[in-house]
């Protein structure tokens, strides 16, 4: 009993909250998110020429890309968001998934096996689609630059902030 009473009280408030977040969590990782992009990604190994640019920036929104936009817009839900601030958020998140993601494409080509944590070159080796067998290092470089640019000018209109910036320029220096 002494539990029950020392709990903070219930926000009624928070239940619609809780459930869009959750929502969003879980689209991101069914078969329209995270699911559906793996399923392309097999699909396409050993066809990387299959792949254009859009197909590979579609592929890519639904894997990585889904889950931290879900991440990130289920944040903004719980912290009680407008939806112009929501919007927002969705949108850095989404470029900031991308940028993620081809900067993960250029450490495969790049980084050393002890520090990625997986086999370096596995992609190339399994024929997978990817910005640097697309579009070379130094442009699959400069997309992933110009993705956190646009991340960080869908914050300024709402004034969003935080640590969002300092994350976002995290993402292309980063080496693991």
């Amino acid at each position: 009993a002494l539990a029950l009473m020392a709990r903070e009280p219930v926000d009624p408030s928070a239940a619609p909250r809780k459930l869009r977040a959750i929502a969003l969590v879980a689209d991101a990782a069914g078969p329209c998110g995270m699911v559906g992009g793996q399923a392309i990604d097999l699909e396409a190994a050993g066809s990387p020429a299959a792949f254009d640019g859009d197909g590979l920036r579609a592929m890519h929104a639904r894997k990585t890309g889904a889950l931290i936009r879900a991440s990130a817009a289920a944040g903004a839900v719980m912290a009680g968001a407008t939806d112009a601030q929501l919007a927002a958020i969705e949108r850095f998140a989404a470029e900031l998934g991308l940028a993620f993601q081809i900067v993960d494409d250029i450490l495969d080509v790049e980084g050393a096996s002890e520090d990625l944590g997986k086999t370096a070159g596995k992609d190339a080796a399994a024929g997978k689609p990817t910005y640097p067998a697309l579009f070379g290092l130094d442009q699959s470089r400069r997309m992933a630059a110009e993705c956190v640019d646009r991340a960080l000018a869908a914050l300024a209109p709402e004034r969003l902030g935080g640590q969002l910036p300092a994350i976002a320029r995290w993402v292309t220096s980063r080496t693991t």
